[in-house]
């Protein structure tokens, strides 16, 4: 390798289904790269195989970056390109990139970002939900307590809200939304985004509860698009425990509704509490 080479890691997006959606760009890279380091190799195949690419590949993924990274820092030190992709879209959104950015910036060497698709962004401004200001909260905490918690920050949060769900869950995840927003919050339900069964499909959170769970469900890789909170006037001329005693009486607990009314009237949650106790 010659000495005064400069090493470079590019962060590729790769197309989320239609594989007509990588860049020039992007291919360029991959062909004059010395390594691809792909979050599954048998996928990223296919795509280099499409475009008659034979870069050499090797795995980065979740299970493996931590013991993967090092060697590949150590390629870029030397002078060599390595290209970094995921199974589809950007690396770094729920998908490996961030460790491997980090670790070439801390080691001081450069790295940069060649744009493509996105299903974030996708989603978005396809679900006809505003784009003004919105939120990405990929996929939703398994640990009970977090997901309790996250999802109370969703049922109050005024921005559109971007989240990741796969098949099997989504139902559940639907329910779980139903009861912390409300059965009346839009969602729109984008599916199979660029793909020949691409689908757009809009309605409330118990709407889409129903047609999850119905024979016709939800098929292939999701993204659902929430509408955010809006503000209801009726709740700012509400005590504090009106305001407790109206989220209980729409499904929240006592503990939920307590963190939601601190949080929007930036209160302590101890405050709200005493206004709780006889509740």
């Amino acid at each position: 390798m010659e000495p005064d080479k400069q090493g470079m890691i590019y962060l590729c997006a790769t197309p989320i289904g239609n594989l007509e959606d990588v860049t020039l760009r992007v291919l360029r890279i991959l062909e004059e790269a010395d390594t691809v380091a792909a979050e599954d190799t048998r996928r990223t195949r296919k795509l280099l195989s499409h475009y008659d690419i034979h870069t050499p590949l090797v795995s980065l993924h979740e299970h493996n970056e931590a013991g993967r990274i090092p060697a590949l820092i150590e390629r870029v030190r030397e002078g060599d390109t390595v290209a970094v992709v995921t199974d589809a879209g950007m690396p770094g959104i729920s998908d490996p990139g961030t460790a491997v950015c980090r670790a070439a910036r801390e080691a001081g060497l450069p790295v940069t970002v060649a744009p493509g698709p996105s299903a974030v962004l996708s989603a978005l401004v396809l679900s006809g939900l505003s784009s003004e200001r919105f939120v990405f909260e990929g996929f939703l905490p398994r640990a009970k307590a977090e997901k309790r918690d996250r999802l109370a920050a969703i049922a109050s949060e005024t921005r559109t809200v971007i989240l990741y769900e796969a098949p099997h869950r989504v139902e559940k995840t639907l329910k779980a939304l139903m009861d912390a927003c409300g059965a009346d919050r839009r969602v729109s339900v984008v599916r199979e985004i660029t793909k020949v069964h691409e689908e757009v499909w809009t309605g409330t959170l118990l709407e889409a509860m129903t047609r999850a769970g119905s024979e016709e469900g939800f098929r292939g890789e999701l993204v659902l698009v929430l509408a955010g909170a809006q503000a209801r006037e009726t709740e700012w001329t509400l005590d504090i425990p009106g305001q407790l005693r109206r989220y209980i009486e729409e499904g929240m607990d006592k503990k939920e509704a307590i963190k939601r009314v601190a949080r929007e009237r930036g209160l302590p949650k101890s405050e709200v509490y005493k206004h709780g106790i006889d509740l």
